[in-house]
């Protein structure tokens, strides 16, 4: 399929507006990350502890990093999700023991300021799972006399966890206990316990996530190698399989990728974490098959010996691939900003990677690799030029020889 037909459009005529974008985007990332020391990690290469909490009615950011900071010392993070009640919180630590002290901490200290009236000796039934709510019910059921057979009693907490996390309930939350009547196996006695021994607190841990500093240290590192490796590898693959300049040029675009990016996530105060490294990846393998695919039909054109200098076949190559470029491009592209758009905060460092590699991976094969390709072969050509214009030693002397004058 091709939407565009016989083109003939001066690509490389057009490469210093481009070429000047990416210096002024390369140089401002670069101050950006120096200014702030480097880029923005994750936990998954910092360590730490991050927690998915969904509230009945959200306190704002301020209000959560407030309560927090009380017990948590350095930087905590809260991410609003949008369209729902959830927040993300994120926090530093320096140690393995500090990690798990921080995270009963978060707890902790989320229940002393979202949760100041529920008893000290009744289970929160948003936090409880499914064998805590069955342990918790099994005496007092006995002496209420609507005791259970132990299968029961663990289907009757499975039904409440259920009725609690189903998709129509509030972001997975009990608002009032009187909303389990409806669960079966909840007779009014078992409710009358039921309301006796738990509490329905404000909002619910739906995930806790935690990384000691040591491995996140080892991730970062492990992220670094394989991006470098990826790079290396795919320029031996390019200068076999064209020229080992084809191959320079392909890695330089994609280098220019990679650091046009990250220097976006600096500017935009985004975290990379290994999700955005897996995008990362993904740039470079996308960018690098764009510029195979133009080198490709240079080296055909070369072999066809068509007529016009090497820029013009440059240039009539880009347009002969144009059509499969804004098919290819256009199309990951739309899925990609719909992962931007509707993705939510999980993905979001992920899809605007995507986003932001496309975009310049698909103009660094036009307007940064082709160009270092012409640069070089004119600078080859006029290196030839210049050697075969050069006299040699034979010819410098005889034209220091004077001719013979033939006797008479």
């Amino acid at each position: 399929m091709e939407i565009f037909k016989q083109t003939n459009y001066d690509f490389i005529g057009k490469k210093w507006p481009f070429i000047i974008l990416s210096l002024i985007l390369t140089a401002a990332g670069l101050v950006s990350l120096w200014v702030k020391g480097g880029p923005k990690y994750g936990i998954d290469f910092t360590g730490g502890a991050f927690m998915d909490v969904s509230f009945i009615k959200r306190p704002s950011a301020e209000e959560i990093r407030s309560a927090l900071r009380q017990r948590i010392p350095g930087e905590i993070e809260v991410q609003e999700v949008s369209g729902t009640q959830e927040v993300l919180i994120q926090t530093s630590a320096r140690d393995n023991k500090a990690l798990q002290i921080v995270r009963g901490d978060m707890i902790d200290s989320l229940n002393k300021a979202f949760n100041p009236n529920l008893s000290a000796q009744k289970l929160d039934i948003n936090q409880s799972g499914q064998d805590a709510i069955a342990n918790r019910l099994r005496d007092p059921l006995t002496q209420a006399g609507a005791g259970l057979p132990e299968d029961q009693l663990q289907a009757l907490g499975k039904a409440i966890t259920a009725f609690r996390d189903a998709p129509s309930a509030h972001s997975g939350l009990i608002l009032s206990l009187n909303d389990l009547s409806s669960v079966p196996g909840v007779t009014p006695k078992v409710l009358a316990v039921i309301k006796d021994q738990f509490n329905a607190g404000n909002f619910a841990i739906r995930s806790v996530e935690t990384v000691g500093p040591k491995i996140g240290a080892d991730l970062r590192q492990q992220a670094i190698d394989v991006v470098l490796i990826a790079l290396a590898a795919m320029l031996v693959y390019i200068a076999f399989r064209f020229e080992w300049i084809y191959g320079v040029a392909a890695v330089i675009a994609v280098f220019h990728d990679t650091i046009i990016t990250i220097g976006l996530f600096s500017l935009f105060n985004k975290q990379i974490d290994l999700t955005v490294i897996a995008a990362l990846l993904t740039l470079v393998g996308y960018s690098m098959n764009d510029t195979i695919v133009t080198f490709d039909r240079i080296r055909e054109n070369l072999k066809l010996q068509v007529r016009g200098s090497f820029t013009s076949i440059v240039n009539l190559s880009i347009n002969q691939t144009l059509s499969r470029t804004v098919l290819t491009s256009g199309l990951t592209f739309l899925t990609a900003i719909s992962l931007l758009v509707f993705g939510g905060q999980v993905l979001s460092g992920f899809s605007f990677a995507l986003v932001v590699g496309i975009i310049i991976g698909t103009y660094s094969s036009i307007f940064v690799a082709s160009p270092i390709l012409i640069f070089w072969h004119n600078l080859a050509d006029d290196r030839g030029k210049a050697s075969a214009g050069r006299p040699s030693v034979s010819d410098k002397g005889a034209k220091a020889a004077k001719p013979v004058k033939a006797a008479k």
